[in-house]
């Protein structure tokens, strides 16, 4: 199956490396990372990498949460094989619950995570080297067997705990399946 580009606007890049800053179940010490960040400018255009359906929408982050979060958003797609992928951390959403979307139709625009005036020498190492690096904006795009988790250790892409999410998928192989 064809698949597009989940950043319409953006070269495809090199995906992070296991380990590396962005990369799915990177150790941000407290915390896993459970998926992959695609670093692009605020408002870039996410799309559908193929034909789904949209199930969920909502709040990814907010500033109630965690004091250096902006609010974003986040969209689950299910796929035709039935895996779920989310694309969160955007700043806005262009699609409805139970919209049927096409392989490259708009699901939304990527936003601002993070807001730089919050992060201090407190902020987790990872989120002071986002900040220095400039890279407050991604599309943080995860990969689920079933609907993603409501537990209270998943918050903000990211699970607290060292034990990995049952359904939770790594969507390195899908991206790369597009590259």
């Amino acid at each position: 199956m064809k698949r597009t580009w989940p950043l319409s606007d953006i070269p495809k890049p090199a995906l992070p490396k296991k380990g590396e800053p962005g990369s799915f179940w990177e150790d941000r010490g407290d915390r896993r990372h459970c998926g992959v960040d695609l670093h692009a400018p605020e408002g870039s255009r996410a799309v559908a990498c193929e034909d789904a359906v949209v199930i969920r929408v909502g709040t990814f982050t907010s500033p109630t949460v965690t004091s250096y979060w902006n609010t974003t958003l986040f969209v689950d797609l299910r796929l035709g094989d039935g895996l779920i992928c989310r694309y969160a951390e955007l700043g806005e959403v262009s699609v409805t619950i139970w919209e049927h979307v096409r392989r490259g139709h708009l699901v939304g625009g990527v936003g601002t995570v993070l807001i730089a005036s919050e992060i201090t020498e407190q902020s987790p190492g990872y989120v002071r080297t986002l900040k220095e690096h400039d890279t407050l904006s991604m599309l943080h795009f995860e990969l689920w067997r079933s609907v993603p988790t409501a537990d209270a250790r998943y918050r903000g892409g990211n699970w607290f705990a060292n034990d990995a999410p049952a359904d939770l998928l790594d969507p390195t192989w899908y991206l790369q399946g597009i590259l």
